[in-house]
């Protein structure tokens, strides 16, 4: 196999084809690694026997990159890349970012504002008639009607103003094989009204069985209100096993959103992660220094994706879903066998995780055939199955790989999961082996009512983790530090609830450089608290740091840069 995918007509000649089957442009520098998207999809579609090519960060304002690769016998993939482009470009404060870390180099100025239009418009332009599917983080959090921070306006789903034939939400490796397959029929992509995992635009909503129907753009636009039954209604169909179809009607047409597609099985993530990657960035990017964003996950190894909380601020659950999918062990240890044999290994693997490193084997009793948003709050569901003795095996597997003389957890862990007594040996094990000085955790807030808004754990479970980490750590005689995680500005976090967490942390003797400014990221429950100044759960009222001069002084007042004092 060669070790990267066609991006230009010579790699296409290399390989004795005339045309590629399907062509995905993306927002990012091309990395064969498995923690970039189009890698992970190419791959999957290149096992299924497709001929696939790769378009990176082209100069939208030109065509020649576009063309480079002609014209795909399927379709069009376009995805703005790993990280929202919106995320990419601007700080919270709305400063140009001074490093694009998905960029060769980190050089800034290699993407637009919202790729996924602006690469879709483009290859309209240019290819009439050729199917384009959107898809990725930026797709995701858009594909219906949504509040944008950047522009302080409501905006229709991106699958309009992109003017796409389809927009793919989540992992996408079920719907997007089953487009390809369906394609390759002969079948045509306005027919396709029933693949699992997908957004589509049709005139009406006859033919879908039972939708739920939610205001429409025009309503959620002009009144706050119907923007909060919106979002209500839809974060209800998040989970796939009970979703329904959801519809909102845009001018003349109707955005229609299937339910999520299915989970992996275990089998299936085995084989997804065991493809043939290089784990290596395209060569061409290598005179630059490579790319960013690629080093810090080099030597890392997915076990699991998904996270079966629900937190009112993360995309997660819009993207991964809550549904916990992991690896087996034979299939992670296969992969650091893999990475020990490179030739400029050095012996440390930088961690094995997913969006939550203790949630690796997380199931539930149910199968979450239940109506819960959030498996971990306001408590631990009691449905909930975690093998903590399989993840210590794992990890105790993966060390004795030869070559490997560290295996460190670099992804955050929640803390009230360490708490269950169950947990306790894998916690020791985690200090004792998989700490490399600082263990990452995401406690948020001390405030209990901002808490309770961002739908994290109490601030007692946070202090009884503190007295735990301790006494592990003196038990071990280890000198372990925490990495905390704060946000200041979320809805609901006034000048009060700032000082509140600004004493506490003088208290504990530092100034928390892991500060987040809140950001309201497309179509999450903290955004919708902070264009309508809302609780979802309650629709009472919310204080609202909203100029950018409050948000900015609330930050400040955690770091310690101005009073804390009333």
């Amino acid at each position: 196999m060669n070790k990267f995918l066609p991006v230009n007509k010579e790699d296409m000649k290399a390989r004795g084809w005339s045309a590629c089957d399907i062509i995905f442009v993306t927002g990012d520098a091309y990395c064969d690694h498995p923690s970039f998207g189009v890698a992970l999809l190419g791959r999957l579609l290149e096992s299924l026997g497709y001929r696939v090519g790769v378009i990176a960060q082209p100069d939208w304002k030109k065509d020649d990159d576009f063309l480079k690769l002609g014209r795909p016998e399927l379709f069009f993939g376009v995805t703005a890349g790993n990280l929202d482009s919106m995320l990419a470009l601007y700080t919270s404060g709305m400063s140009l970012r001074k490093e694009d870390r998905y960029s060769p180099g980190g050089a800034r100025g290699l993407r637009p504002k919202l790729p996924t239009i602006v690469y879709t418009q483009k290859l309209r332009q240019l290819f009439s008639g050729v199917p384009v599917v959107i898809g990725g983080l930026e797709a995701s959090l858009r594909r219906l009607a949504y509040y944008d921070f950047w522009t302080d306006a409501v905006r229709r789903s991106i699958l309009f103003d992109a003017k796409a034939d389809m927009l793919v939400y989540g992992m996408g490796e079920r719907p997007v094989a089953e487009i390809a397959s369906r394609l390759k029929a002969q079948e045509t992509i306005e027919r396709m009204d029933d693949i699992r995992g997908t957004v589509i635009a049709r005139k009406t909503c006859d033919g879908f069985d039972h939708p739920v129907i939610l205001p429409s753009f025009e309503d959620v636009r002009s009144d706050k209100r119907k923007f909060l039954e919106a979002f209500n209604l839809y974060s209800k169909e998040s989970n796939p096993f009970t979703a329904r179809v959801v519809a909102q009607q845009t001018d003349t047409r109707f955005c229609i959103q299937l339910p999520p597609a299915l989970p992996l099985t275990q089998k299936e993530m085995d084989g997804l992660y065991g493809l043939s990657f290089s784990r290596r960035c395209h060569p061409g990017y290598l005179r630059y220094g490579g790319v960013p964003a690629l080093k810090t996950v080099e030597t890392s190894i997915v076990s699991h994706r998904g996270c079966a909380a629900g937190c009112s601020f993360c995309s997660l659950s819009l993207h991964q879903g809550r549904v916990v999918q992991s690896r087996s062990r034979t299939s992670i240890v296969w992969e650091a066998k893999a990475i020990a044999g490179q030739k400029d290994f050095k012996g440390v693997i930088s961690d094995v995780g997913g969006p939550t490193a203790n949630m690796y084997t997380l199931t539930c009793k149910l199968e979450h055939r239940c109506s819960r948003g959030d498996c971990l709050w306001p408590e631990l569901c009691v449905n909930l199955k975690i093998d903590f003795q399989e993840q210590i095996n794992m990890l105790a597997s993966v060390r004795k790989v030869p070559g490997v003389k560290r295996v460190n957890i670099q992804s955050g862990v929640r803390f009230d999961l360490l708490l269950l007594p169950e947990a306790l040996a894998y916690f020791e094990n985690l200090c004792r082996y998989h700490v490399s000085g600082q263990l990452k955790i995401a406690p948020e807030h001390v405030s209990d009512p901002v808490l309770r808004l961002m739908r994290k754990p109490a601030f007692k479970k946070y202090r009884q983790f503190m007295d735990f980490f301790r006494k592990t750590n003196e038990k071990l005689g280890k000198g372990q530090y925490l990495a905390q995680y704060f946000i200041t500005a979320h809805p609901g976090c006034g000048p009060r609830e700032a000082r509140e967490l600004a004493a506490y942390t003088r208290k504990m003797g530092y100034t928390p450089e892991q500060i987040q400014d809140f950001i309201p990221l497309p179509m999450t429950r903290s955004s919708c608290m902070y264009y309508t100044g809302q609780d979802p759960d309650t629709g009472k009222p919310l204080y609202v740091a909203r100029s950018r001069r409050e948000r900015l002084e609330q930050r400040r007042m955690v770091q310690g840069r101005v009073s804390a004092t009333p």
